[in-house]
């Protein structure tokens, strides 16, 4: 896969789990980035409220092609 890649740092964030933290943040992305590739999950962590989690929250590293 030869060309020029760039990467972008986004947070998601789902009250349901990671993995729907995840999705969301490339669900977004993908509203205004072509040629997304890959993703790498960079951290994850939560909010608690009461005891209780509310709050999944991931830090992704997404990677594109750039346009020629």
């Amino acid at each position: 896969m030869p060309g020029t890649f760039k990467m972008i740092e986004l947070v998601g964030t789902s009250p349901i789990s990671f993995a729907e933290a995840v999705k969301s943040a490339v669900a977004e992305a993908a509203k205004t980035v072509r040629h997304m590739d890959w993703f790498e999950v960079v951290n994850e962590r939560g909010r608690i409220v009461d005891g209780n989690v509310t709050e999944f929250q991931v830090t992704i590293k997404i990677g594109f092609k750039i346009e020629r």
